[in-house]
């Protein structure tokens, strides 16, 4: 009998545990757009309540403070984020296929997903500054590295190349040239996003070592 009794408070909890954590994630996603919108600097619980369908009562409930909320949304953005070239990698035949579809997704999500990738980019910025950031920042980038690390050792394969750079400088390059290419999207650049999918090929080229 003790058993069961304690079997279903545990059924209890776990849908408690469960609802508060699916209500965290509505609530991160109401807040995305207006963090997206205005930056962290610019923002606060007040703002994101007054620019969605919960009270700033609420948002203080589900999150300590602005910091938590934040991270929050932006980590459900860059996990989503993190898988999105899998089925490039998977279903290329060819380093040519790679580089193409890689390029269009790059550039697609440039075009789709700019103010998005704003934020991310204004959080790592402030993680220089704000030591809360630091931990999960990393952990998210870290993540996003090995997103590009899967392409370019994919590309290699192909390729029948061997790489000619590590890890952190693949995805340094890759890095730098997709917030070089979102600063000229944001400043009404309208050639940059063809410009990055285009110099998606030879930036994967110029990564593997050419035969002698």
């Amino acid at each position: 009998m003790t058993q069961v009794v304690h079997a279903g408070r545990a059924r209890v909890t776990r849908r408690q545990i469960d609802k508060f954590a699916e209500r965290r994630d509505q609530l991160a996603d109401s807040a995305l757009l207006t963090l997206s919108e205005l930056g962290y600097a610019r923002t606060s619980l007040r703002e994101i309540a007054q620019n969605s369908n919960f009270s700033h009562g609420v948002l203080h409930y589900y999150f300590s403070d602005k910091v938590e909320l934040i991270l929050h949304c932006v980590r459900r953005y860059k996990t989503e984020c993190v898988t999105r070239y899998d089925e490039i990698v998977a279903c290329a035949a060819t380093p040519g296929e790679l580089a193409a579809g890689f390029g269009e997704a790059m550039a697609a999500t440039l075009r789709n997903e700019a103010h998005l990738h704003r934020l991310w980019y204004d959080m790592r910025s402030q993680s220089l500054f704000e030591p809360s950031f630091r931990t999960d920042i990393l952990e998210l980038d870290h993540g996003l590295e090995q997103m590009i690390w899967r392409i370019v050792l994919r590309y290699s394969e192909l390729a029948g190349r061997p790489l000619a750079v590590s890890r952190s400088i693949a995805y340094a390059v890759f890095d730098g040239l997709f917030q070089q290419g979102l600063l000229k999207h944001l400043c009404g650049d309208e050639q940059a996003v063809q410009d990055l999918a285009s110099s998606v090929e030879n930036v994967l080229l110029g990564l593997v070592l050419v035969p002698r």
